[in-house]
């Protein structure tokens, strides 16, 4: 935890300053207690503020970002992908040099490097062990700041927070509108947002992944990765094939609950079968998976203070401003 972070920081519960003690000093802070008015304490532990129990339904995410934790990172890649992602989604990236930006449900930190590398002062947030991970890839950098906490109760100063962005995640929280509704209220007017959401049409629920999930969901997670990862060697090249033209790929992927991007040529195959074990995990593991419309984000948002722009309905991006 850089020391920089402590202007920023505030106790989830009442706003108010937290005081560090038994820190050594030093910085990055690396271990320590932040401790409120009120008497609450939330330790540092390996240089991560920790904000909740980490007991939470959030621990499929924390399992697979910390097994494959830099195979969707550019840096490790040596692609582009997700910087593109990032640009074509977050309609400010250009905006944040200097600025402190929170990436709402970070991962092991794909989209915090990009913000990063743009100057942003990224405030890297998530509920999940995923934080282990994005302090292994990121730590180093003294404008990305780690913290363990809820979405729903950011420990954050809500004057100093000018953007928030949050890109897949949503979704996977138990009501995506009411996590949207959360985040935008920690912002202070003229603070800029975007949320990439799961979008929802009337044949979505009949993707295979649904019709697998009240299964997937009972084992254990660690044991449904260990299944997924004995099926991929025959799933993986079975897939390739399957889903090598556009359009077969469209009706396979309906049916097959597999990933496996075969366009993606620039990815070694290598690191592109790890993809495949991590995103197929990810289909069939989480505990919440709530696809929206763009209609219901809007009307959910409606009365609040902020202006709203739908820039995509499949999936639903939504840019705009607290006024």
């Amino acid at each position: 935890m850089w020391r920089k972070l402590l202007s920023v920081l505030a106790d989830p519960d009442d706003g108010l300053p937290l005081t560090l003690v038994g820190d050594d000093g030093t910085d990055p802070i690396v271990q320590g207690e932040l401790v409120s008015s009120a008497g609450a304490r939330y330790p540092i532990i390996r240089g991560i503020p920790r904000f909740v129990d980490p007991s939470n339904y959030a621990g499929s995410f924390g399992l697979q970002w910390n097994r494959f934790a830099k195979v969707q990172l550019d840096s490790f890649t040596g692609t582009s992908h997700s910087r593109e992602r990032f640009d074509a989604e977050v309609c400010w990236a250009g905006e944040v040099a200097g600025r402190w930006v929170v990436d709402a449900g970070c991962g092991s930190g794909r989209f915090a490097e990009v913000a990063a590398s743009y100057g942003a002062e990224v405030i890297a947030v998530d509920l999940s062990s995923a934080v282990e991970a994005a302090m292994d890839n990121l730590g180093e950098k003294s404008n990305v700041h780690v913290i363990q906490a809820d979405i729903n109760r950011l420990p954050l100063r809500r004057e100093m927070i000018g953007y928030v962005y949050s890109i897949g995640v949503l979704q996977h929280t138990p009501n995506p509108v009411a996590s949207a509704r959360k985040l935008l209220s920690q912002l202070p007017p003229g603070g800029r947002f975007c949320f990439t959401i799961y979008g929802r049409q009337p044949w979505t629920k009949l993707y295979a992944k649904y019709w697998y999930r009240p299964l997937t969901r009972r084992v254990p997670p660690e044991r449904l990765l260990q299944l997924i990862e004995g099926a991929m060697p025959v799933l993986f090249p079975v897939t390739t094939v399957l889903y090598s033209t556009p359009y077969a790929r469209k009706v396979f992927q309906f049916l097959i609950p597999v990933a496996n991007y075969v366009y993606m040529k620039d990815i070694p195959r290598g690191i592109r079968y790890q993809g495949a074990v991590l995103d197929t995990f990810d289909m069939l593991s989480p505990r919440y998976d709530k696809p929206i419309t763009a209609q219901e984000l809007v009307t959910g948002l409606s009365e609040m203070q902020v202006e709203v722009t739908i820039v995509k309905t499949i999936p639903v991006i939504a840019c705009g401003v607290r006024k």
